[in-house]
């Protein structure tokens, strides 16, 4: 099991950035894909991002792919999600998840574990 923090969450103004960490507990941190995903007022959860440590794989939503990249320091047991030329449609919840599946996962339900989401506001 390990146990997810995130922080990093603002309100920001479109064109704007933000970074986004997640800091996870347990010594197991580079046996797990780490995601970020997110969940806006009204909307259902969505997948955002999500780094494989096997190989280094990464995968982005359409929505927000070349704006925003995700990255992971197994030294510090950190993700982070550095997030460029926001715009208002980003303003969420966004939520750091973990899953022992070896690859990149883009389904929310196969996260077993999750942090408590951080705010993500972005004004136009």
């Amino acid at each position: 099991q390990v146990q997810l923090v995130e922080s990093g969450g603002g309100l920001v103004q479109a064109g704007g950035s933000l970074r986004l960490s997640c800091a996870a507990s347990g010594r197991t941190f580079s046996s797990y894909t780490m995601g970020w995903f997110r969940q806006a007022p009204g909307k259902e959860r969505e997948f955002v991002a999500c780094f494989s440590w096997k190989g280094g794989s990464t995968s982005y939503a359409d929505s927000v792919k070349g704006r925003f990249t995700i990255s992971r320091d197994n030294a510090k047991n950190t993700v982070y999600l550095q997030m460029n030329s926001l715009k208002p449609e980003d303003t969420a919840v966004y939520y750091c998840a973990a899953t022992i599946i070896l690859a990149p996962v883009r389904e929310g339900s196969y996260y077993s574990n999750w942090g408590q989401g951080t705010q993500v506001t972005v004004s136009s």
